[in-house]
């Protein structure tokens, strides 16, 4: 096995862990062995799709130039100015934010790895040294991101603002660290000591969406962060001031540099101390009562029966005309809502199909004068289907791909009412719910004169689906593995995209023609989409098997 250059390190402080009672040589074998596993892992930020097995390894560490671009959002604040504490306030925000987002996403893992207690347990191994490896390695990979993120904003400050800004951020930098796993650890606690391990596996899963999203708008921030450089900024502290987190490390900046001595910048520099410490020791008394609830984790919640409205059941009827149909619908929304790989690559594409037209019509107020009640900005709505090739194909793939056998063993002779499903729940299910969200917002600020456009842009997402669906060659729909996610499906994603091309310059072209020609088009819509499913998705058509 690897002798990691970090382990070596670690060899200088042997006499620490003696000291607290850790068998350190039993301790780094553990750690060896935990690196060496970790070579193989792929990180959430790389998870939208599938490596080759000589690219995954030391995936981790190839992953962290995307963190180091992101600490460039941190420079204005770090490097210029003196109003410390409203600029430190921010910074600390941006950095407690991702380095959390990035412990719950990536390091999850390992803060809730049963094999420690199942494997190691059994063991003559003491539970205060395994405990050690455990939160050792945590510390290991949290201190390559924090170096990551902050190693070129750190560099720029020591020259601009000096030595103990310097030493004050780096001191920070590590209690914030301690503050962060401890609040992790005692958040999973919490969800254990209330909840089973489905709602903990749940909130995990949500918050590595969340994070895939943050780092794709992200940038929209880095260029805009710097206006904040020369700003003048008058802070005016309230007694629940204390409470926020960022201005516990943001206060030693102005109680030291600034000499800013008063009762919130002493209360809250000593929290900044404090906190973490106080935190550590508590987690050390609640690691017996962690180790208990991980086994939550191996449990599996009763189903719930899902009760359904006459109304819903009415419009079902309406919407899958066959038993056949319906029975599909109903397992394909299921499989989007359980389903935490598909969830994982697709949910990240679902926010940023939201977000992207507001970012473009956020660009172009602050580039020109924008008149809403004449502007056609509102067709940025295109850019919400950006899901839909990527759900599509998708749509293919499952973690339980070997369940599909039983479609082969019943006797169903074509597929159609399958796919018809499948691709109905996915507009039911995640389009439709976006593209109305989307549509409420663009009605209030442009007004009730873009609703013709946009039953336009729906009816041709209904059309473009159909498209994409019949396009990619789908086989049955959840039935491969998603191993088989490789760089030619990312390919073939944005070569669905150009069918969509079309139907936009139709549109802008119709903006000109008239209103006429626009409803003229959206009964051309209606008609084609009744064809095409009718044609392409029927029992006959050479799709349907």
């Amino acid at each position: 096995m690897t002798d990691f250059k970090m382990l070596r390190l670690l060899d200088k402080l042997r006499f620490l862990f003696n000291k607290i009672g850790v068998d350190y040589q039993m301790m780094r074998k553990i750690l060896q062995i935990k690196l060496t596993m970790d070579e193989r892992k792929v990180p959430t930020l790389f998870n939208q799709s599938a490596k080759k097995k000589e690219n995954t390894k030391n995936s981790y560490l190839k992953s962290l130039w995307i963190y180091t671009l992101m600490g460039l959002m941190l420079i204005p604040f770090l490097a210029f100015g003196t109003q410390f504490l409203f600029q430190m306030s921010i910074a600390y925000s941006m950095i407690l934010f991702v380095i959390m987002t990035s412990m719950i996403s990536d390091f999850s893992s390992v803060l809730l790895d049963l094999r420690d207690r199942n494997i190691l347990g059994t063991k003559p191994i003491s539970a205060r040294t395994i405990n050690a490896a455990k939160i050792v390695h945590i510390v290991i990979y949290l201190s390559y991101l924090t170096i990551a993120f902050m190693a070129i904003p750190l560099i720029v400050s020591l020259f601009t603002q000096g030595v103990l800004f310097f030493a004050i951020t780096v001191v920070e930098l590590v209690l914030s660290n301690i503050l962060i796993v401890v609040l992790t650890a005692i958040l999973y606690i919490a969800v254990l000591r209330f909840f089973d391990g489905e709602k903990l596996k749940d909130m995990i899963n949500y918050v590595q969406i969340g994070l895939t999203l943050a780092m794709m708008v992200g940038y929209q921030f880095v260029v805009r962060s710097f206006e904040f450089a020369n700003l003048k900024i008058v802070v005016e502290l309230d007694w629940w001031s204390v409470f926020l987190i960022p201005m516990w490390f943001a206060a030693p900046y102005e109680l030291f540099l600034n000499g800013t001595i008063n009762f919130f910048t002493v209360t809250m520099s000593m929290l900044a101390v404090a906190m973490p410490l106080f935190s550590l020791w508590l987690y050390i008394q609640l690691i017996p009562a962690f180790e208990r609830n991980l086994q939550k984790l191996l449990a599996t919640s009763k189903s719930k029966k899902v009760k359904t409205s006459r109304i819903k059941a009415f419009l079902l009827s309406l919407l899958c005309p066959t038993n056949e149909e319906r029975a599909f619908y109903r397992f394909a929304s299921l499989m989007m809502k359980k389903e935490r790989d598909f969830k994982l690559k697709v949910y990240p594409s679902l926010g940023f199909s939201i977000v992207i037209p507001f970012i473009f019509i956020f660009n172009t107020m602050r580039d020109e004068t924008m008149n809403f009640a004449t502007s056609n900005s509102y067709l940025t709505i295109y850019f919400s289907m950006l899901i839909i090739p990527t759900a599509l194909l998708m749509l293919q793939f499952s973690s339980n791909y070997k369940g599909a056998w039983v479609f082969k063993a019943v006797p169903i002779t074509s597929f159609a009412a399958y796919k018809k499903g499948v691709l109905k729940a996915f507009l039911v299910q995640l389009y439709t719910p976006l593209y109305l969200m989307i549509s409420i917002i663009f009605c209030f600020i442009y007004g009730l004169r873009v609703v013709p456009d946009l039953l336009v842009v729906f009816a041709v997402s209904c059309l473009y689906s159909v498209i994409c669906y019949i396009a990619s060659k789908p086989p049955i729909p959840f039935s491969e593995p998603s191993t088989q996610l490789n760089e030619s499906q990312s390919w073939k994603m944005l070569g669905l995209l150009l069918p969509l091309i079309p139907f936009v310059i139709v549109h802008f072209a119709l903006l000109k023609a008239g209103s006429l020609w626009l409803f003229i088009y959206l009964a051309v819509l209606c008609i084609s989409n009744i064809a095409v499913w009718k044609v392409f998705l029927g029992e006959k058509s050479q799709f349907a098997h």
